[in-house]
């Protein structure tokens, strides 16, 4: 057994920024939403998180990471990575680390993936089947979400991403650099090392659905992960989603304790876009169809969210994924109507009308 295997992993980071403490209130509500539970010490800020903590000292500008393995200890360094990047970015901040694990250049979340099975679910939902080595990452973190790296016409033969000296990816040019999408893992087989990923398939410029709809067994793809916000558990959820936010909703249902109470609303195209989902909760799920009115521009969906009455009693928690203005319009009604926290709800925009990318459209 190594050295490194028998201690916890530690390491540790210098932040030249002269405005820290002008961004703390940001980087702690951020990271706590990955269920991290954050307590101060004078100007040190500790965050323990369920495999491994951090801490960030304002006085002595360092911020420092522990974990039990490598997986944990790469998680915790993404995650203040991104944090500081995001709200420091008019600093322009330079993070190198130190200390364990630092001389590394494999990214701990990045896998290659092969193409094993396709198959359709419904006329405008393809199921594809991935193989893969060591997914038990995947499991981790609560995160439902990989970003998904795709070769293109133009780049057919991709590079993948390393591990730069921040903790955070390091691509390649632009002319071998793959293309990224977001998407949800439908279902994960640690074991067999398979993973599924579904896929809305549809005409326009969206790269994974015209991926998608030329997939064959023995294709490849680079994948990294997990990825977004978990979803905190709850006795009871109101959820809502559209064909793009489908296959995280249906995981939810598939996996939260049997116990669960709630209402879920889906919106579709119309009755022939239904699929079968093994629902072990108590959560009602309702199918909401547009029936001809264009994909993003329907109401249907917003309404039937905002109608649910939420409980006096016990936990509850909001779950949505849609179109960008439908989420800002649920989040906008949780937020500032009903007065519940990042704590009690994620309304997440899984795409934009008129704009490629996002998540899964």
């Amino acid at each position: 057994m190594s050295q490194t295997s028998m201690r916890e992993l530690a390491c540790e980071a210098r932040l030249k920024l002269r405005h820290l403490p002008d961004y703390m209130d940001s980087i702690t509500d951020r990271l706590q939403s990955f269920e991290a539970d954050a307590s101060h010490q004078g100007q040190r800020i500790d965050f323990r998180f369920a495999f491994g903590g951090a801490s960030i000292d304002m006085e002595r500008l360092v911020m420092r990471a522990n974990a039990a393995d490598r997986d944990g200890l790469a998680r915790i360094k993404d995650l203040l990575a991104t944090a500081v990047q995001v709200y420091a970015k008019a600093e322009n901040p330079e993070i190198v680390w130190t200390g364990d694990l630092s001389g590394e250049t494999s990214l701990a979340q990045f896998r290659e993936m092969t193409v094993t099975e396709v198959r359709d679910l419904t006329a405008h939902m393809r199921r594809v089947s991935f193989s893969g080595e060591d997914l038990g990452r995947f499991a981790k973190f609560g995160g439902m979400h990989i970003r998904m790296l795709f070769p293109t016409m133009d780049v057919p033969d991709p590079l993948w991403p390393v591990l730069g000296a921040n903790g955070l990816p390091v691509w390649p040019a632009d002319d071998r650099k793959p293309v990224a999408r977001v998407y949800t893992i439908r279902a994960l087989d640690v074991a067999k090392g398979i993973i599924d990923v579904d896929f809305l398939v549809h005409p326009g410029e969206s790269v994974g659905s015209a991926w998608a709809i030329q997939a064959k067994p023995g294709m490849k793809v680079g994948i990294m992960g997990p990825v977004g916000r978990p979803v905190r558990q709850a006795e009871w959820y109101v959820m809502g989603a559209d064909e793009t936010g489908l296959p995280a909703l249906a995981r939810l249902l598939e996996t939260l304790p049997a116990e669960t109470k709630g209402v879920a609303f889906v919106e579709i195209a119309d009755e022939r876009e239904k699929q079968t989902i093994d629902n072990v909760t108590g959560i009602e799920l309702h199918w909401l169809t547009r029936d001809g009115v264009p994909a993003g521009e329907d109401r249907l969906l917003t309404e039937a969210v905002r109608s649910v009455a939420w409980p006096q009693d016990g936990s509850a928690f909001g779950w949505f994924a849609a179109e960008a203005s439908a989420a800002k319009i649920v989040r906008e009604y949780w937020r500032d109507t009903l007065r519940l926290g990042r704590d009690q709800t994620l309304a997440a925009a899984y795409w934009r009308r008129g704009a490629a990318g996002l998540m899964a459209g």
